[in-house]
């Protein structure tokens, strides 16, 4: 065979192939837009009736999907239904725009409290404090750098998300073990456990002087439409202001701030204090 036919040949095989590939994708992502258009939740002839695609098309690309963690299988129902992998995928996403829908509410503390406010994400197995607000008073505490954090287990921030895992994520995230930085921080694991249950049962974590000394912190989760924890958001303090009244006045702004950035976010919650929040 001519090396020129012989080429020609090749890159329409090629062509054919790609062409075979892409409607493949569009076909998943359709697959995927109508199991969310039902819901979350769909059986397979409900599917090809919905996708116009013949059953077998989508039980191939469903099988693919389901491989991949973007759809699960609902044996009991026959049912397919949108799988965890998306879920990673709308919470990375998130973070990414989490910095300035935040925002606002960040300042709300700063400007109510006067105090530092520290936003962070954890990503992947790592806690990354992603934005900041310096205090308004002359004395402020050196709340370090942003980026990754070393001590998820010893801050206010840390504790707010880890409260939320479970116990194997949690030891993932703390798999450099519990370092001490302080006489006050917890270094044993049935103390973190107890001191997480208490985050949970309060709604809003602590650092006393745990990560420093001579500063003190409240944070609280920051939750998205499916209630899963995105984030937190704390207010350190350094001791010298760490009387009870002004305590209970940064826990409340962090608490209230955040339930309502969470609303915004499309948390279950009161629709009005997320608008009291904002003014």
């Amino acid at each position: 065979m001519d090396e020129t036919v012989r080429t020609k040949l090749a890159s329409v095989k090629s062509e054919r192939s790609e062409r075979h590939s892409i409607q493949s994708v569009d076909r998943a992502i359709t697959l995927l837009e109508a199991i969310a258009e039902a819901g979350g939740e769909c059986s397979l002839t409900e599917l090809s009736h919905r996708t116009q695609l013949n059953i077998s098309t989508c039980h191939h690309l469903l099988s693919t999907l389901v491989q991949r963690g973007y759809v699960a299988k609902v044996p009991v129902r026959r049912s397919y239904a949108l799988g965890a992998r998306i879920h990673y995928l709308c919470s990375a996403s998130l973070q990414v725009d989490l910095p300035t829908r935040a925002a606002r509410f960040i300042e709300q503390i700063n400007e109510r409290t006067g105090e530092t406010v520290h936003l962070a994400v954890l990503q992947g197995d790592a806690m990354m404090k992603i934005a900041k607000r310096e205090s308004r008073h002359p004395v402020r505490v050196d709340t370090g750098t942003l980026g990754k954090s070393d001590a998820p287990h010893a801050t206010a921030t840390g504790k707010a998300m880890l409260a939320w895992l479970p116990e194997d994520d949690m030891r993932r995230v703390l798999s450099n073990g519990l370092p001490r930085f302080t006489p006050k921080t917890i270094t044993e694991w049935p103390a973190l456990i107890e001191a997480l249950r208490h985050v949970r049962r309060e709604g809003y974590a602590m650092d006393d002087e745990e990560y420093q000394p001579g500063v003190i912190c409240v944070g609280a989760p920051i939750r998205d439409h499916n209630g899963a924890v995105v984030g937190a958001i704390s207010a350190s303090t350094p001791t010298m202001r760490a009387n009870n009244d002004h305590l209970a006045l940064v826990r409340e702004q962090v608490v209230s701030a955040v339930r309502a950035l969470s609303a915004h976010l499309g948390a279950h919650g009161s629709k009005s204090t997320a608008r009291l929040a904002a003014e």
